[in-house]
Protein backbone atom coordinates (compact mmCIF):
# COMPACT_ATOMS: atom_id res chain seq x y z
CA UNK A 1 0.00 0.00 0.00
CA UNK A 2 2.80 2.19 0.79
CA UNK A 3 4.53 1.80 -2.55
CA UNK A 4 1.44 2.33 -4.46
CA UNK A 5 1.25 5.53 -2.53
CA UNK A 6 4.55 6.54 -3.20
CA UNK A 7 3.62 5.72 -6.73
CA UNK A 8 0.43 7.94 -7.31
CA UNK A 9 2.19 10.92 -5.50
CA UNK A 10 5.25 10.68 -8.08
CA UNK A 11 2.88 10.98 -10.53
CA UNK A 12 0.43 13.82 -9.15
CA UNK A 13 4.30 15.93 -8.67
CA UNK A 14 4.89 15.30 -11.90
CA UNK A 15 1.77 16.44 -13.51
CA UNK A 16 2.32 19.46 -11.50
CA UNK A 17 5.96 20.09 -13.05
CA UNK A 18 4.65 19.17 -16.43
CA UNK A 19 1.60 21.95 -15.99
CA UNK A 20 4.45 24.17 -14.70
CA UNK A 21 6.24 23.57 -17.66
CA UNK A 22 3.54 24.48 -19.96
CA UNK A 23 2.21 27.42 -18.14
CA UNK A 24 5.11 28.88 -15.89
CA UNK A 25 3.46 32.05 -14.93
CA UNK A 26 0.72 30.06 -13.35
CA UNK A 27 2.09 30.34 -9.85
CA UNK A 28 1.93 33.88 -10.41
CA UNK A 29 -0.81 34.69 -11.78
CA UNK A 30 -1.95 38.29 -10.41
CA UNK A 31 -5.17 38.77 -7.59
CA UNK A 32 -7.99 40.13 -8.29
CA UNK A 33 -7.29 44.16 -8.51
CA UNK A 34 -7.80 46.31 -5.77
CA UNK A 35 -9.02 49.45 -6.32
CA UNK A 36 -7.46 52.24 -3.93
CA UNK A 37 -8.47 55.85 -5.61
CA UNK A 38 -11.00 58.63 -4.54
CA UNK A 39 -14.53 56.32 -3.94
CA UNK A 40 -17.76 58.89 -4.93
CA UNK A 41 -20.13 58.73 -1.51
CA UNK A 42 -23.70 59.18 -3.06
CA UNK A 43 -26.93 59.89 -1.39
CA UNK A 44 -29.62 59.22 -3.34
CA UNK A 45 -32.69 61.08 -3.75
CA UNK A 46 -36.28 59.14 -3.78
CA UNK A 47 -36.36 55.68 -2.14
CA UNK A 48 -38.45 53.73 -4.81
CA UNK A 49 -37.80 51.00 -7.24
CA UNK A 50 -34.99 52.65 -9.60
CA UNK A 51 -33.64 54.26 -6.50
CA UNK A 52 -33.79 50.23 -4.89
CA UNK A 53 -32.56 48.97 -8.58
CA UNK A 54 -29.49 51.42 -8.25
CA UNK A 55 -28.96 51.20 -4.72
CA UNK A 56 -28.34 47.22 -5.51
CA UNK A 57 -26.03 47.71 -8.49
CA UNK A 58 -24.11 50.07 -6.53
CA UNK A 59 -22.90 46.95 -3.66
CA UNK A 60 -20.92 45.71 -6.53
CA UNK A 61 -19.01 49.44 -7.48
CA UNK A 62 -15.73 49.67 -6.65
CA UNK A 63 -15.66 53.63 -6.96
CA UNK A 64 -18.96 54.57 -5.59
CA UNK A 65 -20.18 53.79 -2.82
CA UNK A 66 -24.38 54.73 -1.06
CA UNK A 67 -23.58 56.55 2.51
CA UNK A 68 -26.88 58.32 2.53
CA UNK A 69 -30.41 58.76 1.85
CA UNK A 70 -33.29 61.44 0.84
CA UNK A 71 -37.26 60.35 1.30
CA UNK A 72 -40.11 61.93 2.45
CA UNK A 73 -41.29 58.59 4.10
CA UNK A 74 -39.33 57.53 7.17
CA UNK A 75 -40.15 54.03 7.14
CA UNK A 76 -38.21 53.51 3.97
CA UNK A 77 -35.24 55.71 5.55
CA UNK A 78 -35.41 52.96 8.29
CA UNK A 79 -35.51 49.82 6.09
CA UNK A 80 -32.63 51.82 4.23
CA UNK A 81 -30.35 52.43 7.03
CA UNK A 82 -30.75 48.85 7.91
CA UNK A 83 -30.30 47.22 4.67
CA UNK A 84 -26.98 49.31 3.86
CA UNK A 85 -25.42 50.67 6.67
CA UNK A 86 -26.06 54.24 6.74
CA UNK A 87 -25.68 56.39 9.28
CA UNK A 88 -28.63 58.93 10.91
CA UNK A 89 -26.29 61.44 10.49
CA UNK A 90 -26.54 61.05 6.36
CA UNK A 91 -30.10 60.45 6.45
CA UNK A 92 -32.63 63.21 5.28
CA UNK A 93 -36.18 64.68 4.09
CA UNK A 94 -37.26 66.78 1.22
CA UNK A 95 -37.81 69.64 3.85
CA UNK A 96 -34.16 69.27 5.53
CA UNK A 97 -31.76 67.97 3.20
CA UNK A 98 -30.31 71.81 2.34
CA UNK A 99 -27.91 70.33 5.51
CA UNK A 100 -26.37 68.30 3.34
CA UNK A 101 -23.78 71.12 2.67
CA UNK A 102 -22.66 70.64 6.28
CA UNK A 103 -21.95 66.77 5.69
CA UNK A 104 -18.45 66.03 4.94
CA UNK A 105 -19.42 62.82 4.29
CA UNK A 106 -21.32 63.12 0.89
CA UNK A 107 -20.09 64.01 -2.77
CA UNK A 108 -22.78 63.87 -4.69
CA UNK A 109 -27.14 63.21 -5.06
CA UNK A 110 -28.16 60.99 -7.38
CA UNK A 111 -32.14 62.41 -8.04
CA UNK A 112 -34.41 59.27 -8.87
CA UNK A 113 -37.76 61.04 -8.12
CA UNK A 114 -40.57 62.29 -10.40
CA UNK A 115 -39.60 64.30 -13.15
CA UNK A 116 -41.48 67.35 -11.85
CA UNK A 117 -39.49 67.77 -9.03
CA UNK A 118 -36.08 67.32 -10.96
CA UNK A 119 -35.36 70.57 -11.65
CA UNK A 120 -36.11 72.42 -8.00
CA UNK A 121 -34.51 69.66 -6.35
CA UNK A 122 -31.45 69.72 -8.39
CA UNK A 123 -30.77 73.26 -7.89
CA UNK A 124 -31.17 72.36 -3.94
CA UNK A 125 -28.49 70.40 -4.15
CA UNK A 126 -26.15 71.88 -6.03
CA UNK A 127 -26.46 75.23 -3.97
CA UNK A 128 -25.13 72.80 -1.24
CA UNK A 129 -22.13 72.11 -2.97
CA UNK A 130 -22.80 68.61 -4.01
CA UNK A 131 -22.81 67.05 -7.41
CA UNK A 132 -25.42 66.10 -9.13
CA UNK A 133 -26.57 63.08 -10.46
CA UNK A 134 -30.23 63.42 -12.06
CA UNK A 135 -32.14 60.66 -13.47
CA UNK A 136 -33.59 61.01 -17.51
CA UNK A 137 -35.26 63.23 -18.37
CA UNK A 138 -33.84 65.60 -16.30
CA UNK A 139 -36.95 68.00 -16.38
CA UNK A 140 -40.04 68.01 -18.30
CA UNK A 141 -38.95 70.39 -21.12
CA UNK A 142 -35.63 72.02 -22.15
CA UNK A 143 -36.16 75.39 -20.12
CA UNK A 144 -35.82 73.29 -16.81
CA UNK A 145 -32.99 71.71 -18.23
CA UNK A 146 -31.09 74.84 -18.55
CA UNK A 147 -31.66 76.27 -15.06
CA UNK A 148 -30.24 73.15 -13.70
CA UNK A 149 -27.39 73.34 -15.90
CA UNK A 150 -26.91 77.27 -15.29
CA UNK A 151 -27.41 76.27 -11.30
CA UNK A 152 -24.84 73.50 -11.43
CA UNK A 153 -22.36 75.93 -13.36
CA UNK A 154 -23.09 78.74 -11.11
CA UNK A 155 -22.06 76.25 -7.70
CA UNK A 156 -19.19 74.93 -9.53
CA UNK A 157 -20.39 71.06 -9.72
CA UNK A 158 -20.88 69.11 -11.80
CA UNK A 159 -24.06 68.10 -13.46
CA UNK A 160 -24.82 64.08 -14.88
CA UNK A 161 -27.40 62.45 -16.29
CA UNK A 162 -28.34 58.63 -16.06
CA UNK A 163 -27.81 57.38 -19.29
CA UNK A 164 -27.08 54.32 -18.17
CA UNK A 165 -26.46 52.64 -21.89
CA UNK A 166 -23.19 54.88 -22.58
CA UNK A 167 -21.33 52.99 -20.09
CA UNK A 168 -22.96 49.53 -21.61
CA UNK A 169 -20.49 47.66 -23.44
CA UNK A 170 -22.25 46.31 -26.25
CA UNK A 171 -23.56 49.71 -26.99
CA UNK A 172 -20.17 51.30 -26.14
CA UNK A 173 -18.79 48.65 -29.18
CA UNK A 174 -21.56 49.45 -31.51
CA UNK A 175 -21.16 53.16 -31.18
CA UNK A 176 -17.01 52.40 -31.24
CA UNK A 177 -17.50 50.80 -34.51
CA UNK A 178 -19.64 53.76 -36.12
CA UNK A 179 -16.73 56.00 -35.08
CA UNK A 180 -14.32 53.37 -36.64
CA UNK A 181 -16.38 53.65 -39.99
CA UNK A 182 -17.11 50.79 -40.35
CA UNK A 183 -21.23 51.31 -40.77
CA UNK A 184 -19.75 53.56 -43.31
CA UNK A 185 -22.45 56.81 -43.47
CA UNK A 186 -25.10 56.35 -41.42
CA UNK A 187 -28.37 56.36 -43.48
CA UNK A 188 -31.30 54.92 -41.21
CA UNK A 189 -32.02 54.46 -37.95
CA UNK A 190 -35.53 52.88 -36.57
CA UNK A 191 -35.80 52.86 -32.46
CA UNK A 192 -38.75 50.98 -30.87
CA UNK A 193 -39.62 51.94 -27.56
CA UNK A 194 -42.46 50.98 -25.22
CA UNK A 195 -44.09 48.46 -22.76
CA UNK A 196 -48.10 48.61 -21.51
CA UNK A 197 -48.24 50.37 -18.41
CA UNK A 198 -50.08 49.51 -15.43
CA UNK A 199 -51.48 51.20 -12.33
CA UNK A 200 -53.61 53.97 -13.63
CA UNK A 201 -52.76 56.06 -10.78
CA UNK A 202 -49.31 56.37 -10.58
CA UNK A 203 -46.92 59.47 -11.04
CA UNK A 204 -45.96 58.52 -14.66
CA UNK A 205 -49.67 58.85 -15.77
CA UNK A 206 -49.54 62.59 -13.66
CA UNK A 207 -48.75 65.58 -16.37
CA UNK A 208 -47.46 67.76 -13.04
CA UNK A 209 -45.33 64.76 -11.81
CA UNK A 210 -43.98 63.07 -15.46
CA UNK A 211 -44.39 65.88 -17.78
CA UNK A 212 -46.10 63.61 -20.24
CA UNK A 213 -46.33 60.12 -20.68
CA UNK A 214 -44.55 57.19 -22.84
CA UNK A 215 -42.34 59.83 -24.39
CA UNK A 216 -40.67 60.87 -21.30
CA UNK A 217 -40.20 57.87 -20.16
CA UNK A 218 -39.55 55.36 -22.39
CA UNK A 219 -39.29 57.49 -25.87
CA UNK A 220 -36.29 59.28 -24.82
CA UNK A 221 -34.74 55.91 -25.02
CA UNK A 222 -35.47 56.21 -29.01
CA UNK A 223 -34.10 59.82 -29.35
CA UNK A 224 -30.64 59.70 -27.53
CA UNK A 225 -30.26 56.05 -29.09
CA UNK A 226 -30.50 57.48 -32.90
CA UNK A 227 -28.30 60.95 -31.59
CA UNK A 228 -25.35 58.48 -30.43
CA UNK A 229 -26.10 55.67 -32.94
CA UNK A 230 -26.39 57.86 -36.09
CA UNK A 231 -23.60 60.24 -34.33
CA UNK A 232 -25.26 63.56 -35.03
CA UNK A 233 -28.44 65.71 -33.68
CA UNK A 234 -31.27 66.06 -35.79
CA UNK A 235 -32.33 69.11 -37.48
CA UNK A 236 -36.53 68.53 -37.21
CA UNK A 237 -39.09 66.32 -36.68
CA UNK A 238 -42.36 65.80 -37.34
CA UNK A 239 -44.58 63.42 -34.78
CA UNK A 240 -48.23 61.93 -34.76
CA UNK A 241 -49.75 60.95 -31.46
CA UNK A 242 -52.18 57.99 -30.93
CA UNK A 243 -54.59 57.83 -28.15
CA UNK A 244 -56.92 54.64 -27.77
CA UNK A 245 -57.75 55.39 -23.83
CA UNK A 246 -58.30 58.50 -22.66
CA UNK A 247 -59.30 58.30 -19.62
CA UNK A 248 -55.80 56.74 -18.39
CA UNK A 249 -54.27 58.69 -21.03
CA UNK A 250 -55.32 62.54 -19.94
CA UNK A 251 -54.83 65.46 -21.50
CA UNK A 252 -50.97 65.96 -21.98
CA UNK A 253 -50.02 62.42 -21.09
CA UNK A 254 -48.97 60.88 -24.10
CA UNK A 255 -50.64 57.26 -25.18
CA UNK A 256 -48.59 56.71 -28.80
CA UNK A 257 -46.14 58.92 -31.02
CA UNK A 258 -44.42 57.84 -33.64
CA UNK A 259 -41.61 60.68 -34.66
CA UNK A 260 -39.41 60.83 -38.08
CA UNK A 261 -35.94 62.90 -37.19
CA UNK A 262 -33.72 64.06 -40.15
CA UNK A 263 -30.22 64.88 -39.60
CA UNK A 264 -27.75 67.17 -41.38
CA UNK A 265 -25.76 64.28 -43.34
CA UNK A 266 -28.98 63.51 -44.86
CA UNK A 267 -29.92 60.45 -41.94
CA UNK A 268 -33.49 60.25 -40.88
CA UNK A 269 -35.01 58.35 -38.23
CA UNK A 270 -38.14 56.66 -37.87
CA UNK A 271 -39.30 55.73 -33.95
CA UNK A 272 -42.30 54.62 -32.20
CA UNK A 273 -42.60 55.77 -28.36
CA UNK A 274 -45.71 54.26 -26.59
CA UNK A 275 -47.45 52.96 -23.40
CA UNK A 276 -49.53 50.52 -24.69
CA UNK A 277 -47.54 48.06 -26.63
CA UNK A 278 -45.37 45.24 -25.30
CA UNK A 279 -42.45 43.68 -27.27
CA UNK A 280 -41.12 47.10 -28.26
CA UNK A 281 -37.14 47.60 -27.57
CA UNK A 282 -35.37 47.44 -30.86
CA UNK A 283 -32.51 49.70 -32.50
CA UNK A 284 -31.45 48.87 -36.23
CA UNK A 285 -29.39 51.59 -38.04
CA UNK A 286 -28.16 50.74 -41.75
CA UNK A 287 -25.12 52.60 -43.23
CA UNK A 288 -23.12 52.14 -46.04
CA UNK A 289 -21.00 49.50 -45.25
CA UNK A 290 -22.73 47.50 -43.16
CA UNK A 291 -25.51 47.55 -40.50
CA UNK A 292 -26.31 46.94 -36.59
CA UNK A 293 -29.91 45.50 -34.87
CA UNK A 294 -30.11 45.02 -30.99
CA UNK A 295 -33.07 43.79 -29.37
CA UNK A 296 -33.63 44.56 -26.41
CA UNK A 297 -31.77 47.59 -27.29
CA UNK A 298 -32.40 49.40 -23.62
CA UNK A 299 -33.59 46.95 -21.18
CA UNK A 300 -32.02 45.84 -17.48
CA UNK A 301 -31.29 42.90 -18.46
CA UNK A 302 -28.54 41.56 -21.24
CA UNK A 303 -28.64 43.45 -24.30
CA UNK A 304 -28.53 41.22 -27.76
CA UNK A 305 -27.74 42.50 -30.68
CA UNK A 306 -25.63 41.89 -34.27
CA UNK A 307 -23.79 43.63 -36.89
CA UNK A 308 -23.13 42.75 -40.29
CA UNK A 309 -19.79 41.43 -38.56
CA UNK A 310 -21.56 38.74 -36.37
CA UNK A 311 -23.08 38.72 -32.81
CA UNK A 312 -22.51 41.03 -30.36
CA UNK A 313 -20.39 39.11 -27.62
CA UNK A 314 -19.45 41.62 -25.45
CA UNK A 315 -19.97 40.28 -21.34
CA UNK A 316 -23.48 41.60 -18.91
CA UNK A 317 -22.33 43.93 -16.13
CA UNK A 318 -25.10 45.21 -14.28
CA UNK A 319 -25.58 48.83 -16.56
CA UNK A 320 -26.18 50.98 -12.96
CA UNK A 321 -22.80 49.82 -11.52
CA UNK A 322 -20.83 50.39 -14.84
CA UNK A 323 -22.91 53.63 -14.76
CA UNK A 324 -21.68 54.86 -10.92
CA UNK A 325 -18.22 53.95 -11.57
CA UNK A 326 -17.84 55.26 -14.60
CA UNK A 327 -19.24 58.86 -13.07
CA UNK A 328 -16.84 58.70 -10.32
CA UNK A 329 -14.31 58.30 -12.82
CA UNK A 330 -15.68 61.29 -14.93
CA UNK A 331 -16.16 63.40 -11.61
CA UNK A 332 -12.72 62.27 -9.71
CA UNK A 333 -10.58 62.08 -13.20
CA UNK A 334 -12.24 63.72 -15.93
CA UNK A 335 -12.24 60.34 -17.96
CA UNK A 336 -15.33 61.26 -20.35
CA UNK A 337 -17.33 58.00 -21.46
CA UNK A 338 -17.90 57.29 -24.91
CA UNK A 339 -20.76 59.54 -25.16
CA UNK A 340 -21.26 62.37 -23.31
CA UNK A 341 -23.74 62.12 -19.55
CA UNK A 342 -23.54 66.18 -18.12
CA UNK A 343 -26.31 68.22 -18.39
CA UNK A 344 -25.97 69.73 -21.52
CA UNK A 345 -26.25 66.16 -23.30
CA UNK A 346 -29.65 65.96 -21.40
CA UNK A 347 -30.65 69.87 -22.40
CA UNK A 348 -29.89 68.62 -26.34
CA UNK A 349 -33.08 65.66 -25.77
CA UNK A 350 -35.36 68.15 -23.91
CA UNK A 351 -35.24 70.02 -26.71
CA UNK A 352 -35.86 66.95 -29.34
CA UNK A 353 -38.93 66.38 -26.76
CA UNK A 354 -39.98 69.52 -27.02
CA UNK A 355 -40.39 69.75 -30.32
CA UNK A 356 -41.85 66.22 -30.73
CA UNK A 357 -44.39 67.37 -28.64
CA UNK A 358 -45.09 70.59 -30.68
CA UNK A 359 -45.24 68.69 -34.00
CA UNK A 360 -47.51 66.34 -32.88
CA UNK A 361 -49.73 68.67 -31.59
CA UNK A 362 -49.76 70.85 -34.72
CA UNK A 363 -48.84 68.56 -37.38
CA UNK A 364 -46.16 70.19 -38.58
CA UNK A 365 -42.56 69.75 -39.43
CA UNK A 366 -40.47 71.40 -36.31
CA UNK A 367 -36.98 72.57 -36.94
CA UNK A 368 -34.83 72.07 -33.96
CA UNK A 369 -31.46 73.98 -33.10
CA UNK A 370 -29.12 72.50 -30.82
Amino acid sequence: MATRRKFLENIAISSIGVSLLSNPTSLLASPKEIYEGPMLRVAIMGLGSYGTRVAEAMQDCKKAKLVGVISGTPSKITDWQSKYGIPKKNCYNYENFDAIKDNDDIDAVYVITPNGLHCEQTIRVARAGKHVICEKPMGINAEEGQKMVDACKAANVKLLIGYRMHFEPKTVHVIQMRKDDKFGQPKFFQGQSGFVIGDPTQWRLDKELAGGGAMMDIGIYSINGARYILGEDPIWVTAQETKTDPVKFKEGVDETIQFQMGFPSGAVANCLSTYNMNNLDRFFMTGSKGWMEMKPSTGYGPIQGRTHKGELTQPHVTHQTLQMDGMAELIFNGKQPIVPVDGEEGVKDMKIIDAIFKAAKTGDKVEINI
